[in-house]
């Protein structure tokens, strides 16, 4: 059996300017890059400063098709481990494209599909400060977490009818995240399967767009209790700020 290459990321960068973000995103298992054809697409119109790589997966399967996991052999008993192999090398690309653009984990996303959005959960609880954001779509975690990121904002994004993965499952992810202080939100497509659906994608950019990370409503509440300490008299416009709480996409 001839072994064979796998290809270099793809990489879009910014037409003029430096780079202001990176986005990293992961195909699925038994595919490449093209299958995220959508997704990339809509974040070069939403984000236009944004570099976005897109790596292959590290098993050729031939015709095209990358994996993240070698298939031969994977089953339940070795799926854990395969999952944590696959993840140094793919946190060292990532900290290389960041020191090399000078970006840090708050200006990265990682987004993946199926195989790539377990790959990108997995990531950013190995490696804390990797990402800000982590889309994942149509995937799960190797195994419940016993922890939460604390510097990373996951979207669950899911298909109502996917046969895979149940959307049960899913929940129950959101809810134990929620138990574990983690910052999740969770969103389900009805009449949609395991794919990368258009509405799936056009609420992942809304999340990017509009959802503050929990991490950042806790930094500016906790920056106006510290300002109250220090001058009890405080504009009473900051009322809504002292008060407020994340909205119900926040968890």
């Amino acid at each position: 059996m001839i072994q064979q290459t796998i290809p270099s990321p793809i990489a879009f960068v910014p037409a003029s300017g430096k780079p202001g973000q990176l986005f990293v995103l992961l195909h699925g298992k038994s595919a490449n890059p093209e299958q995220l054809e959508p997704l990339t697409q809509a974040i070069k119109l939403s984000f236009p400063q944004a570099l976005i790589v897109l790596p292959y997966g590290s098993f050729a399967e031939g015709e095209g098709a990358y994996s993240w996991l070698e298939q031969a052999g994977l089953d339940e008993d070795n799926y854990i481990e395969r999952v944590r192999g696959a993840l140094p090398a793919l946190i060292a690309y990532i900290q290389k494209v960041q020191a090399k653009y000078d970006l840090t984990g708050e200006h990265t996303a990682m987004a993946g599909f199926d195989q790539g959005a377990t790959i990108a959960l997995e990531a950013t609880l190995e490696q804390p400060n990797l990402a800000g954001r982590v889309l994942a779509f149509s995937g799960n975690y190797s195994k419940l977490p016993g922890s939460a990121p604390v510097a990373t904002t996951l979207h669950l994004l899911h298909g109502a009818d996917d046969p895979l993965i149940p959307v049960n499952d899913i929940r129950s992810l959101h809810g134990h995240l929620a138990d574990l202080q983690g910052d999740a939100t969770l969103d389900i497509a009805s009449r949609v399967g395991h794919e990368m659906h258009e509405a799936l994608v056009r609420q992942a950019i809304n999340r990017l767009q509009t959802c503050i990370p929990l991490r950042s409503w806790q930094a500016a509440l906790s920056g106006l209790k510290q300002e109250e300490k220090a001058a009890p008299d405080v504009d009473p416009h900051l009322d809504f700020l002292r008060n407020a709480k994340p909205g119900p996409t926040v968890h």
